[in-house]
């Protein structure tokens, strides 16, 4: 099989690569990446040489290189997206030109060729809002609180579309907030982690008691591998752990991870529309796909943890561009 990766410089997408090239050894995958802020093209240094891999920097929006690269391809994966929900506050602009232009045109692109047999879309569960009890299911109504999740329901709401109207093979996915090696530091375990590190305080949104959802890199990856080949066309899947834990809780733990105390706590301004919980029902890809996360939290956490004390001269220069850091 040969895949297009979209976004695949950028956090999960690099993972995911990763995890596709060392479990599928007759595998072939493109990676097509704008390269913009959180795209690093460290994050697959050590794939350069592999001639099962190969790297496209372009942009998802630019329709002539995007229908190329369709035309070479058995399935693609978009990770591609603008993610940050501070930065979506600020500049709302990119993330509907990314998140919706660039999915319209890659759906476009699966339209016109028919080799592509299947289509995933990565996407996220801030797209249903905040729920203060029990769970979000696939088919719960959207209720996307920020820029950011209000571009990624756009472009899942286009995926359901096309496929309902033209038949292309389209799969969306909702996932929890994802952790671990090579996520740009700014989110809050990473920014929390390399703070510490530095000696400096972590900047806490009001008071700390905001919940999410986490799942650790490898299981994401996991579960997008089954989607690929076991998920059916026209589904929708939450791919969820049911660890759901408080800011607090998490600046907690890494704090005792560290060896730092709670002096090391800076409480700020909470962010505008911050959604207070997301928990989503996970039951459908269990059951019908069979997925079930490996790592704990607390398992995925050190490892977290352990990557960036290890890794420095990959996230230091990045924290050197002097971007405004916050945390999601």
């Amino acid at each position: 099989m040969k895949l297009l990766v979209t976004g695949g410089a950028g956090f999960m997408g690099s993972n995911f690569i990763r995890h596709i090239l060392n479990s599928y050894l007759e595998y072939q995958v493109i990676n097509v990446d704008k390269l913009t802020y959180a795209g690093n093209p460290e994050n697959l240094r050590d794939l350069e040489q592999n001639p099962r891999y190969r790297f496209v920097q372009g942009d998802i929006r630019d329709k002539e290189l995007m229908a190329l690269l369709f035309s070479e391809v058995d399935a693609v994966i978009n990770y591609a997206a603008e993610t940050h929900v501070d930065r979506s506050i600020a500049e709302p602009g990119e993330f509907l030109y990314t998140d919706v232009i660039g999915t319209y045109t890659l759906l476009e692109c699966l339209r016109e060729h028919e080799g592509v047999k299947k289509y995933i879309q990565i996407s996220t569960d801030e797209v249903f809002g905040s729920i203060a009890d029990g769970e979000f299911h696939e088919r719960s109504p959207f209720e996307p609180n920020s820029p950011y999740s209000a571009s990624k329901a756009g472009g899942d709401l286009l995926c359901r579309a096309y496929q309902v109207t033209y038949g292309v093979p389209v799969i969306v996915t909702h996932s929890c907030n994802f952790y671990g090696p090579y996520q740009y530091p700014e989110k809050l375990i990473p920014l929390f982690i390399t703070n510490l590190l530095e000696g400096k305080k972590v900047p806490l949104y009001a008071d700390g008691s905001n919940v999410r959802e986490w799942i650790f890199t490898e299981d994401h990856c996991r579960a997008v591998d089954l989607i690929l080949h076991k998920g059916v066309i026209g589904e929708v899947y939450n791919i969820g752990t049911g660890y759901r834990l408080s800011n607090l809780e998490i600046t907690k733990q890494l704090l005792a991870l560290l060896d730092k105390s709670e002096d090391m706590i800076a409480y700020v301004q909470d962010r505008p529309g911050h959604d207070f919980r997301y928990a989503i029902d996970t039951g459908k890809i269990r059951t019908e796909l069979g997925f079930t996360p490996v790592n704990s939290f607390a398992q995925g956490l050190e490892k977290t943890v352990r990557w960036y004390t290890e890794h420095r001269d990959w996230w230091k220069p990045l924290k050197a561009r002097g971007d405004a850091f916050v945390n999601k």
